[in-house]
């Protein structure tokens, strides 16, 4: 049917970039974090959500809302769209995810204790992919500012009673979460010797 798009080119999802306030300014190949994060959404097929955009239009859509984040810039947009074909299919939220390499410590009254097993422990990359279901349920936006305490909440916590409902997918190595300019950088040299990951 005329005017009607093809499967290949139909919108998977909505999505947003949340910024990386704390990174603002910093440049990845001589483009700010939130380009890179954009481009990608819109590679996979995400239409970006304007801001401002009432949370009653998102739900009419009927469609995923995918959360993507400026600090994981260079996730893929291959991995985005696989985990928003699995939110369809699945009817769960998935949330990308890389291994936690450093040495955690608990602290107990001031004192450092034991070593934290890190196998129990992931970081949250992007994106975070909510399937329309769970969109419908909410009563407005989530708040995005926070990827890692809106996943905690959404695993069983304050916003819905979604228990365990949240899969965590690891994530590709350059979907990597950036916190400062020198991990910029180790992720920009990256991806230049890796560009086919």
């Amino acid at each position: 049917m005329a005017g009607v798009p093809s499967g290949a080119d139909r919108v998977r999802a909505v999505g947003v970039v949340v910024d990386a306030t704390a990174l603002a300014g910093v440049l990845l190949h001589g483009e700010p974090l939130t380009a890179h994060a954009a481009r990608a959404l819109v590679a996979a097929r995400i239409e970006p959500v304007a801001d401002g955009t009432s949370w009653e239009s998102v739900v009419a859509r009927g469609l995923p809302l995918v959360v993507h984040h400026a600090a994981c810039p260079l996730t893929p947009a291959s991995f985005i769209a696989v985990q928003v074909d699995q939110a369809v299919v699945l009817d769960r939220a998935r949330v990308g995810v890389r291994p936690v390499t450093d040495t955690i410590k608990t602290v107990a009254a001031g004192r450092v204790g034991a070593t934290v097993d890190r196998e129990s422990l992931v970081e949250v990359a992007a994106p975070l992919v909510l399937p329309a279901s769970l969109v419908a349920s909410l009563d407005g936006w989530p708040g995005l500012a926070d990827l890692p305490a809106l996943v905690a909440r959404l695993r069983g916590h304050a916003l819905v009673d979604l228990v365990d409902l949240v899969d965590l997918v690891e994530a590709p190595v350059l979907a990597r979460r950036v916190e400062d300019a020198s991990a910029v950088r180790v992720l920009e040299a990256f991806a230049d010797l890796h560009p086919e990951r």
